[in-house]
């Protein structure tokens, strides 16, 4: 089977994102296919999507800001740069 038919479909994406971070045990999650604001963009053109992810965990407590983005990039590398062109990251610990 090729990696083309193995890349989750785009109303599938957003749920394989959450399926992958759920092992950072989030407090807080929240997914967004923000696609639609990039409506012209040649990776949007492409078929792939811009996703925002916002979580908060404990698994970020004591962790700088790099480490917590190295920590998701490190569960989503494969999906990059498809089915995710673009990634913004907003990341907290438990007490922020």
């Amino acid at each position: 089977m090729s990696d083309l038919e193995n890349t989750p479909k785009p109303e599938e994406r957003v749920d394989v994102i959450r399926q992958r971070l759920a092992v950072l045990e989030p407090i807080e999650l929240e997914v967004l296919n923000d696609s639609h604001l990039h409506a012209q963009h040649a990776g949007n053109r492409d078929g792939a999507n811009h996703f925002t992810v916002t979580m908060r965990s404990a698994k970020f407590d004591g962790v700088s800001r790099v480490q917590r983005q190295r920590m998701v990039y490190e569960l989503l590398e494969d999906l990059m740069p498809f089915p995710i062109h673009a990634l913004a990251l907003k990341l907290s610990s438990s007490d922020e």
